[in-house]
């Protein structure tokens, strides 16, 4: 235990970040100027990591959180900070990845856009079902007895096989926590199984909830055993209880792990698909697909992309890590021909209907691994693109990728991110041929440490 530790500033991963003499000590939950007694919890020779046992003096900035499993839950380790100043902390996490790994030429960094809605923007929310719901600190010490253990929430952070049971989750439409509170409660009263994620057995399993833009309510049901009967009985539940649902659905997946993208979904009843819209274009979201998670922030965050390409109407454009072509559909209208690639066979079908739904003609999409599709002959036979927007996985760019657009040299690039750091790597290797014009980070999730960020790069003449 280390005492009277000054907070000092925010760190990666959402960490706050204190010093002792010569020591950087990382801990979650931390806001600047706190003081607080410290909890080591492993050192290393130029740091340490710890957690807050008690806070001596709040720094000014600290807020109460809204919600009630702050600081378990693991999910929004920011909530303690006023949005304001989450903002300054997104920013200034852009500039120094960028300045730091990048080791570029900047243009001054625009300020971040904000998200106008700070609670319940989310559009998709995935619960688990428990036997074995986690108890927090507070409940062991009580000495009370829980004999009940059944709960739905979230996995604890860093323990794959413990969930937190959630009274109210503020970051999806009130209605998701109705809808898992009362399968929670149908299950119990019908003495259906809870799911054993050691045993790897028990019915009720996981519950995914998408709502979109338009108003459009998707529910996907997963039950980790084929009991035909109480799969039937909580389905038809479901829908008398729920009637606005649009598209309700469920899995049957017997296999370890939670994924659904490999499994057989069924429809219940609705339709296979919910839809979002965007200027007038509709995108369908089927329960595989991959969507942008705020959907009001998606369409700002787009706009960005739309802006630092300057499109005029004659450019070949592709667009790499496509998903389902939301960004490829969102350009076509300012493009001669847009070309999307993604990795997912599923998510191009998902780009093609989109295409398709909204009358585009000028598109056109192909799956593989980026490395493998995006060659200097697919580059040959499709035409050289005047603009490239690329959006990878966090990890960013293979080199392989890099290479080709080097070779390939569209007149500019821009680059939407998740991971400011990897980009900053990713610019460094395009640096020999590309300058950055234009910075503009952007925030997708409130209460979290994540932040997009786009950038433009120009063709060096």
């Amino acid at each position: 235990m280390i005492e009277g530790v000054c907070i000092t500033d925010v760190a990666a991963e959402g960490n706050a970040l204190g010093r002792v003499d010569d020591m950087v000590i990382f801990v979650p939950y931390g806001a600047p100027g706190d003081v607080a007694d410290i909890q080591i919890t492993k050192k290393k020779k130029s740091y340490a990591e710890g957690r807050i046992v008690r806070i001596t003096k709040p720094g000014e900035c600290r807020i109460d959180p809204r919600c009630s499993h702050f600081g378990t839950c693991g999910g929004c380790r920011w909530q303690h900070l006023p949005y304001e100043v989450q903002l300054a902390c997104k920013q200034k996490q852009v500039v120094d990845a960028l300045t730091r790994i990048a080791k570029v030429k900047l243009p001054e960094v625009s300020p971040i856009k904000g998200s106008a809605e700070i609670w319940e923007y989310r559009n998709k929310m995935e619960y688990t079902f428990s036997n074995r719901k986690w108890l927090t600190p507070e409940q062991m010490a009580s000495g009370q007895v829980f004999d009940d253990r059944d709960g739905a929430g979230f996995h604890i952070p860093g323990a794959f096989d413990k969930v937190l049971d959630i009274d109210r989750c503020f970051l999806q439409d009130d209605f998701s926590n109705r809808l898992r509170k009362f399968v929670k409660e149908f299950g119990k009263t019908n003495g259906l199984s809870f799911y054993d994620l050691k045993a790897q057995s028990g019915l009720l399993r996981t519950l995914m909830v998408r709502i979109a833009s338009t108003g459009e309510i998707m529910a996907v049901m997963c039950f980790g055993e084929d009991k035909p009967d109480d799969v039937k009985k909580v389905m038809d539940a479901v829908r008398t209880e729920f009637p606005e649902i649009t598209s309700l659905m469920y899995v049957i997946n017997l296999k370890v792990n939670d994924t659904i993208t490999d499994q057989d979904i069924i429809l219940h009843s609705g339709r296979d698909y919910i839809e979002e819209e965007m200027e007038g274009l509709r995108f369908r979201i089927g329960p595989k697909s991959f969507y942008q998670t705020n959907s009001r922030q998606a369409y700002e965050l787009y706009k960005v992309a739309r802006d630092f390409a300057g499109l005029t109407g004659n450019e070949l454009v592709y667009d790499l890590y496509t998903g389902t072509g939301t960004i490829a559909n969102f350009v076509s209208r300012q493009a001669r021909h847009v070309i999307g690639i993604e990795y997912v066979p599923e998510a191009i079908e998902d780009a093609k209907l989109n295409s398709a739904v909204n009358g585009i003609g000028n598109t056109e999409f192909y799956a593989g691994d980026m490395k493998d599709v995006l060659t200097d002959d697919f580059v040959t036979e499709h035409g050289r693109p005047d603009v490239m927007i690329v959006d990878p996985p966090r990890a960013g760019m293979h080199q392989d990728v890099v290479d080709v657009i080097l070779n390939a040299e569209p007149g500019r690039i821009v680059y939407v991110s998740c991971n400011p750091a990897t980009q900053a790597r990713d610019i460094a290797l395009l640096d020999s041929k590309y300058e950055v014009t234009a910075v503009q980070p952007v925030d997708m999730f409130p209460h979290t440490h994540h932040v997009e960020n786009v950038v433009r790069l120009e063709l060096r003449h």
